[in-house]
């Protein structure tokens, strides 16, 4: 996959091959234009064959593999122009054919699977529309049900129709039978996956794996995804697979451009950062920028980091709930309404809500039709469980035009609010990232809290797909003229952080895959024995994306090996002479630092907050914060080995997770990349410190809750990645020159 798309055929790990399109005059992106291409209706389509496949189908009426055209008559017609990539993923599902459409959210990804469903209603086939979601099952169930009168849908909370032609269904639930080898299967043609990028999911991508590899190399696909940088690997996964051409037809193509915005925390205005041209505002951000400096500075540290990752998640700043406020406010005053403000927190979501209580955006005819719908939604109710809190709270919100949703609603409350949005009766939607995933309910404006989340291991910033997924809920096609996206931020950002944000190209597609128990045991049971667990690893996208990568490996050992073998005996002489300059840099560093760490030079530095390095023989224990510093004669030290120091520096450090239970003392480890670890307080002898820091970061004044020692580890994660060389140290000769003129 070394060559550009435009220049010819590539070939995959395998048996296959990818054929791609040159665009045609319509379609074309030159290279000068290639960082616009979402201002023209454009598209690319690439296709993967198996080694010695022929097509059969008859060129006039379908075109060929790397040219899908259809001219015959249409199974649906639309009541628009269809943009290019539409008419290409058209044709290729009448050449019978998988294919995978690669586009922004609103770009019309629903018209082709809509087609999809029409041709095998035409030609007498069923046909399997799976999503990730409960909540986008039952909204597609509602959609397809009035174009198409046989649907049925199939999720974990109902069934309905199961035997009609047209299943909306969750993914799980078609894995589950795959599972069985239920009879249904035997009768589809098509099965649609909706969201397929949820398949990198860390939980449940799994799930798509699993049901890709089992169903039937009969069955053809359909993959809708957002856009994603290995589209074409995923379709060689296919075709790999189920031995059958796979088309790729992705475009950058944004029905409604955008408007970016950053809205500083506690600060009065907007900064238009990105335009609808895709053009970044450097001047802007550079006043973004002043506007931080000028506001002070909040407690003593905050240039190295002082603001722990996990603040930004929950709101940063105290008046963060004011800020959203003005915020909501001023889109209504503006008419920029409806909008939807993303948390990534479910009691975030909630909390910002309930600040609302002095606004209102509904007339009283509104409120009305609100009251008539939410007292018919919630009589499948008991009627006791009418008066729940839950339910009773929710009412007045919605009166008012403001709503939440997120998974830990009711599904009953879930489905009212989707309702109500899409009548335009909720104006101000307060929702978590679950919301952006495939529901077809876009807003006017978006607005981010946060531009941090917490994903199981760390606080990060939200990935460039991610922002594309939520903020293409920005922008109505056929109303807005252009979407707008407030980003809210607490804290100063890299620039090119921003710009990796917003305009970065968006992730490619990375396998999650783990064999579960739950696999295992349905392998199992299994009668026919046809699949087994090494089937299964053997044909999973992970292993797929791990053999594509060996060649080059094996590249790069050849390369290794041929310079180790010229290497001669001078080569070899010189690689002596560095080691021993090393081994005598690092006997200085030792003296250099027993001299640093005489108690009477170092005690002035070793203040709460300070970072200090500490090291034990060749076991390097990474930075630590400094809490408290006392002295001990020798008799108390007890079992700590003792060197001639009678000073003890308690000391924040990574420790091995649990260590500290059952009243037994934590104990120190190395930290790891990816390790989960927590913070205690160890007692550490002064010639243990290795390095001291110029960074102090401020520490809460009780650290026995563990919330509060795991911000402190994630503020030295978050300083590691902002220091990628190492954190600036103190330098010693300067220094201590001044305090004690040495």
């Amino acid at each position: 996959m070394e060559e550009s798309p435009t220049l010819g055929k590539r070939k995959s790990p395998e048996n296959s091959e990818v054929e791609p399109k040159q665009p045609s005059e319509e379609n074309s992106v030159p290279d000068s234009v290639s960082k616009r291409r979402n201002l023209a209706r454009t598209c690319v389509h690439e296709v993967a064959v198996p080694t010695g496949y022929t097509s059969t189908k008859d060129e006039v009426v379908y075109g060929t593999l790397s040219n899908p055209i259809y001219s015959g008559e249409m199974a649906k017609t639309y009541s628009f122009n269809l943009d290019p990539f539409q008419q290409v993923s058209v044709a290729c599902l009448e050449r019978n054919e998988s294919v995978l459409v690669s586009a922004h959210t609103s770009a019309g990804k629903t018209a082709v699977a809509e087609y999809a469903i029409a041709m095998t209603f035409r030609d007498k086939q069923r046909v399997i529309y799976t999503s990730p979601l409960k909540a986008l099952s039952n909204q597609k169930y509602r959609e397809l049900s009035q174009e198409f009168t046989d649907v049925g849908l199939m999720t974990g909370d109902v069934t309905i129709s199961p035997n009609a032609n047209c299943l909306v269904m969750t993914t799980e639930i078609l894995r589950g039978m795959l599972y069985r080898g239920s009879e249904v299967l035997k009768e589809v043609a098509w099965v649609i996956f909706d969201e397929i990028h949820y398949m990198k999911d860390r939980e449940r991508g799994v799930v798509w794996e699993e049901s890709i590899i089992f169903l039937p190399p009969a069955i053809k696909m359909v993959f809708l995804s957002a856009t994603m940088s290995n589209a074409t690997e995923f379709a060689e996964w296919i075709c790999n697979l189920h031995k059958q051409p796979c088309h790729v037809v992705y475009t950058d193509f944004r029905p409604t451009p955008l408007q970016h915005y950053v809205f500083p925390m506690g600060g009065s205005g907007l900064y238009l950062v990105v335009d609808e041209n895709e053009m970044f505002k450097e001047d802007n951000f550079m006043k973004l920028q002043d506007s931080f400096t000028k506001q002070k500075n909040q407690g003593d540290g905050n240039r190295g980091g002082a603001k722990a990752s996990g603040r930004i998640a929950k709101g940063g700043n105290p008046s963060g709930g004011s800020d959203i406020y003005k915020i909501v406010k001023m889109i209504m005053e503006r008419k920029l309404q409806p909008v939807i403000i993303f948390s990534f927190s479910r009691r975030e979501c909630e909390q910002h809500a309930m600040s609302m209580s002095k606004l209102d955006f509904n007339s009283k005819e509104e409120k009305d039709v609100v009251e008539q719908v939410f007292r018919n939604g919630i009589l499948c109710l008991n009627e006791e469980d009418r008066n729940l809190p839950a339910i009773e709270l929710m009412l007045p919100l919605l009166q008012r035009g403001i709503a939440v949703h997120h998974s830990g609603l009711l599904p009953i409350i879930k489905e009212l609010v989707e309702l109500l949005f899409q009548e335009g009766l909720v104006k101000a939607l307060f929702a978590t990232e679950t919301f952006a995933m495939g529901l077809n309910m876009p807003a006017k404006t978006v607005v981010f809290t946060a531009v941090k989340k917490w994903d199981g291991d760390s606080h990060r910033y939200i990935g460039s797909g991610e922002y594309i997924q939520m903020s293409g809920r920005a922008g109505r096609r056929g109303k807005d003229e252009r979407g707008i996206c407030i980003i809210m931020i607490d804290e100063q950002m890299e620039m090119n952080t921003l710009k990796d944000m917003v305009l970065g190209k968006p992730a490619p597609l990375v396998s999650t895959f783990r064999l579960s128990y739950y696999s295992i045991l349905n392998l199992m049971s299994r009668a026919e024995g046809q699949f087994t667990a090494e089937h299964v690893i053997r044909n999973s996208f992970h292993q797929f994306q791990y053999e594509k990568t060996l060649p080059d490996i094996g590249k790069r050992v050849s390369k290794l090996e041929e310079e180790a073998a010229t290497l001669d005996a001078s080569g070899e002489a010189e690689v002596a002479e560095y080691h021993k300059l090393r081994l005598e840099v690092g006997q200085l560093e030792k003296k250099m630092m027993s001299e640093i760490t005489r108690p009477e030079k170092v005690l002035y530095f070793l203040l709460p907050g300070r970072l200090v390095k500490v090291r034990d023989g060749t076991t390097d224990w990474g930075w630590g914060v400094v809490v408290n510093v006392v002295k001990k004669p020798p008799a108390a030290l007890g079992t700590l080995p003792s060197r001639g120091s009678t000073y003890i520096v308690d000391t924040l450090l990574h420790c091995s997770p649990g260590s500290s239970e059952n009243g037994s003392h934590p104990k120190p480890c190395p930290p790891h990349p990816g390790e989960k670890g927590e913070m205690h307080v160890v007692p550490v002898q002064l010639p243990l410190i290795s390095a001291l820091s110029k960074i102090r970061l401020s520490i809460p004044s009780d650290l026995r809750p563990v919330e509060a020692r795991q911000s402190i580890l994630l503020a030295v994660q978050e300083l590691g990645t902002r220091f990628p060389q190492g954190l600036p140290k103190l330098n010693p000769v300067k220094v201590f020159i001044i305090y004690f003129q040495i």
